[in-house]
């Protein structure tokens, strides 16, 4: 794992990309730089453990289905917010950033629509390249969260949990996507790497 190289090839990338200790350093930053914002956040765990909703709550409107009542309208206000904070299934130390969704409101506010885009991202998520940061996603990170949302997929219910590429109506990976560098439509993307194991 080599932390500094994935910092210097997100900044190459085009990233606003730093490494924080814990992820109280890194909630704490979050909570400085974003004020007086509409905030939305995708579906994570990482996000979760963090307490950024609570804590973001504070100086903002923040939008979680994960939290507000009405999911849909909560999915809907968070795709119009200006900053969107989610977290990754995978990160490789080459700068390419992996997600795999069901829904695909994490994949959407990836590539559109932000005035700016976080990623808090533990380090049990970093690859060393693409094609691992792919294979993580997909026999790590997916299995790990069928299980944890009771899904009854080939992927949760075997071991070892792996992608078997299944067509089940239960099934949380219908899309994959891969930033391979900032997106040009968004002014500011983030990328917070914590020195702590967060999230699936």
């Amino acid at each position: 794992m080599n932390i500094d190289l994935t910092l210097e090839n997100l900044k190459k990338l085009g990233y606003q990309a730093a490494y924080f200790d814990t992820k109280e350093a890194a909630a704490a930053h979050l909570a400085q730089t974003i004020r007086g914002s509409t905030v939305g956040f995708g579906g994570s765990v990482t996000a979760q453990q963090m307490g950024l909703y609570e804590l973001l709550g504070k100086e903002n409107t923040v939008y979680w289905h994960w939290a507000d009542g009405d999911r849909a309208k909560a999915q809907e206000n968070a795709a119009a917010a200006e900053v969107y904070i989610l977290s990754a299934n995978a990160l490789a130390e080459t700068g390419e950033i992996v997600n795999i969704d069901g829904n695909g409101n994490r994949l959407s506010a990836m590539f559109y629509g932000h005035r700016r885009v976080v990623f808090v991202v533990g380090v049990n998520k970093l690859t060393p390249d693409l094609p691992s940061a792919v294979d993580r996603a997909r026999n790590v990170a997916s299995p790990l969260n069928a299980r944890r949302l009771q899904r009854k997929t080939p992927c949760a219910l075997s071991e070892p949990m792996r992608c078997h590429d299944c067509r089940s109506p239960e099934r949380i990976c219908s899309g994959m996507a891969i930033l391979m560098e900032k997106m040009g439509s968004i002014p500011q993307m983030d990328v917070l790497l914590i020195g702590e194991e967060l999230g699936y």
